[in-house]
């Protein structure tokens, strides 16, 4: 799976995967749906997000879950 959406630059927050080589981490935009927020108030909070990096990163989230499986009951 291709995630164009999704980039990877030593010179952005330290490498960490972030939305179209915008200083806005994926963890971020994850977080904040995870709290709650709808794509909606992500979009106006955040004019320069687009409807597709939100799928893209939820997509990116489904395939590194899938890639290894953690104990969380230790």
């Amino acid at each position: 799976m291709l995630f164009d959406r999704i980039t990877i630059n030593n010179e952005i927050f330290g490498g960490k995967p972030c939305i179209r080589d915008l200083r806005f981490p994926v963890s971020r935009l994850l977080g904040l749906l995870a709290s709650g927020e709808t794509k909606e108030s992500i979009l106006k909070s955040y004019p320069y997000l687009e409807e597709g990096d939100i799928k893209a990163a939820l997509d990116y989230a489904a395939c590194l879950a899938d890639e290894q499986v953690i104990d969380l009951a230790s």
